[in-house]
């Protein structure tokens, strides 16, 4: 029995070890370019696999992992309470530990020290009076397009079907600009309707591309300002863009332009939010008298917005806001209440 014991003993040291050697490795590895490099090749191939793959099953089967790896380490947890079992399920952690955090790495979170598109783009500082333009011209831009787009019987605006939106997105992947994207879209459908979707109404969460299926989900109970939007956002990490504020202008770039009158309001209204967010720490009567100027039917979505985020809102919501905050910022990111990168992006862009 000691002997047994002291064999699980070392194996739980033997993987502890092994989990601060990969910490230590892909820290090392994050800061060599030819290394990252090599990451985002693989990437490239296992992206085409998993989409391929998984693109033919109607429903997420990332949420499905997510849901069977919480009932492990749920049941791990219960056996690790109890003192007789606690060795032998202690081990198995570890070891279930190491092998998600390696497929983490190898398959997105190096993916983070990709080399910034920011550097691709001419230096140029943000300057207020170039944002107050934009945000003029954005709002035309907006005003326009919604008298497109579909509404709903109080007015709102609505998307009645997706799928034209999705088909959309994956044509505008392949006329990203050259000079700023060298990555290659599969022209393969696997956004999804998160099975969570009642959950992350609370939390805040739009969206999220699973690392494990090279999934896109999207919250389908949002209002539908945010949808083509939050699945453009989506199919931008399917590229390849992991850090939030690139998917972002990824995302932008994909609708500005678009023929779909879905995505393109959808995007053109995100830009205009944000730098209104931007300049409300800036300038506050200039974002006010913005707002006051929407359209009588921008006005309807912007009130139909702040119902949704009202009822949501609660406890939940600010945990998860919270978390994800330090979640972006462990990978090199701004917080996510921060827009100044992809102002940044979107000032030197234009």
């Amino acid at each position: 029995m000691l002997i047994k014991e002291g064999h699980i003993y070392n194996k739980k040291r033997f993987w502890a070890g092994v989990l601060l050697a990969q910490f230590v490795l892909f820290l090392i590895l994050s800061k060599i370019d030819f290394a990252v490099g090599i990451f985002e090749r693989i990437f490239e191939f296992q992206k085409r696999i998993h989409q391929h793959i998984f693109s033919i099953i109607p429903f997420s089967v990332g949420d499905i992992f997510y849901i069977f790896l919480l009932a492990i380490f749920l049941f791990f947890i219960f056996k690790i309470i109890k003192k007789r079992s606690r060795k032998r399920y202690s081990l198995k952690l570890l070891i279930l530990l190491n092998i998600l955090y390696f497929t983490y790495q190898i398959f997105w979170g190096m993916l983070y020290f990709q080399k910034p598109l920011l550097e691709k783009l001419p230096e140029k500082e943000i300057n207020i009076e170039d944002v107050k333009t934009l945000s003029l011209e954005y709002l035309e831009r907006c005003k326009k397009t919604r008298t497109l787009v579909q509404e709903d019987q109080n007015g709102v605006f609505i998307v009645s079907n997706n799928l034209p939106v999705k088909e959309e997105i994956l044509k505008n992947q392949t006329q990203l600009p050259a000079y700023l994207n060298n990555k290659k879209g599969t022209r393969t459908r696997a956004f999804k309707s998160s099975l969570f979707k009642p959950v992350m109404s609370y939390t805040g969460i739009l969206g999220y591309y699973n690392p494990f299926t090279a999934e896109a989900q999207y919250n389908a109970a949002l209002p539908s300002t945010y949808i083509p939007f939050t699945l453009s956002h989506e199919s931008a990490h399917q590229l390849g863009y992991a850090r939030e504020q690139e998917a972002n202008f990824i995302g932008f770039l994909i609708g500005r332009d678009s023929k779909n009158a879905d995505l393109k309001y959808s995007t053109e209204y995100f830009v205009l939010k944000s730098l209104l967010n931007y300049l409300a720490e800036h300038d506050r009567k200039f974002a006010e008298t913005i707002l006051e100027n929407y359209s009588i039917g921008m006005k309807r979505d912007r009130i139909a917005e702040k119902l949704f985020v009202k009822k949501h809102e609660g406890l939940f919501n600010v945990f998860f806001r919270f978390t994800n905050d330090l979640f972006l910022k462990s990978n090199q990111q701004e917080g996510s209440i921060t827009y100044s990168y992809f102002i940044d992006l979107l000032i030197r862009y234009q």
